[in-house]
């Protein structure tokens, strides 16, 4: 294998680092599908990777979608995916609630019919999905009605985030109630170069309210692994992390000891990557990935030999 890092994927090299892994984990968006069309040969490498017999899972910070809607998406585009290879930010904030923080109540949710379903299916209670209006002056939004059962607050993606639902987060927080966040990206982009805000814009305005930081479930984040590790056998040091995003994906793969490689149908670029690597900051040394390829097509040649 190559011993230098951001090296371009191709030719023997390929079949190297298909035989040195057993568990592939991709992203989605800008990976194996933009919008709603899958990347051109992207079900092929995915159904050949598991002919093969290696274990595939996606791992998506969209908490917006149950594991089920992924599932039936994939299915939908081609891919041989089961719901149960599927981590997204909606099921992993519910699992790392349940067991990891071992929470005992109800969740006050700044976030999606989608995550609130997940929560459901794990047998935690929610209140706050859908619209909350702004009523009265600001003595009586200081003493907003609370739920006593509610012993944390999470915040994912919520179309109908507003000031009520950020000044009820912080009614919750002041009294020392757990914060949790799905993931952090501050910028959804969309074809055309356009860009949505993301959930990390939501998540920072209740941390500024609240003056306090959340744990946050996604990308880059170690858990999403944890999440995986705990429900199937997977070494991390035989395991492939491929994706669009070096500040997500890449820094993910690093941080949690996995081989990394960057698909340039998404969001970076080889020259983001570059800049990382030869910017001399330790901190931006885990966003340069192992390898780069132009799509994971260019992984077909080798899976079909």
């Amino acid at each position: 294998m190559s011993g230098s890092k951001c090296t371009r994927l191709s030719g023997a090299l390929v079949k190297q680092l298909l035989d040195s892994v057993d568990s592939v984990l991709f992203d989605c968006d800008g990976v194996i599908w933009r919008g709603d069309q899958a990347i051109p040969g992207a079900p092929q490498v995915v159904n050949l990777l598991k002919e093969k017999g290696k274990k595939v899972f996606f791992v998506t910070n969209n908490s917006t979608k149950t594991r089920k809607m992924y599932a039936d998406k994939m299915s939908t585009l081609g891919f041989n995916v089961t719901e149960e290879e599927v981590f997204g930010t909606a099921y992993c904030s519910a699992m790392y609630l349940k067991t990891v923080c071992k929470l005992d109540g109800k969740v006050y949710l700044i976030g999606s019919n989608a995550l609130k379903q997940e929560l459901e299916a794990v047998g935690i209670q929610q209140t706050g999905v859908g619209p909350d209006h702004v009523a009265g002056k600001q003595a009586d939004w200081a003493n907003v009605p609370l739920d006593p059962e509610v012993k944390a607050v999470l915040v994912g993606f919520d179309e109908h985030f507003s000031y009520m639902k950020l000044n009820r987060a912080l009614q919750y927080l002041i009294q020392g109630r757990l914060f949790v966040g799905t993931n952090s990206d501050t910028r959804l982009p969309l074809e055309g170069g356009k860009a949505v805000p993301g959930t990390g814009c939501l998540l920072q305005a209740v941390e500024t309210a609240a003056q306090r930081k959340a744990e946050t479930v996604g990308k880059p984040n170690h858990y999403m692994f944890d999440c995986v590790a705990s429900q199937f056998s997977v070494d991390s040091e035989r395991c492939l992390m491929v994706g669009d995003r070096l500040d997500t994906d890449i820094l993910f793969g690093s941080n949690c000891g996995l081989k990394t490689l960057l698909t340039l149908t998404g969001v970076s670029t080889v020259a983001d990557a570059e800049a990382h690597q030869k910017s001399g900051c330790a901190d931006r040394q885990g966003m340069v990935p192992d390898y780069y390829v132009e799509s994971i097509a260019d992984l077909l040649p080798a899976l079909q030999g």
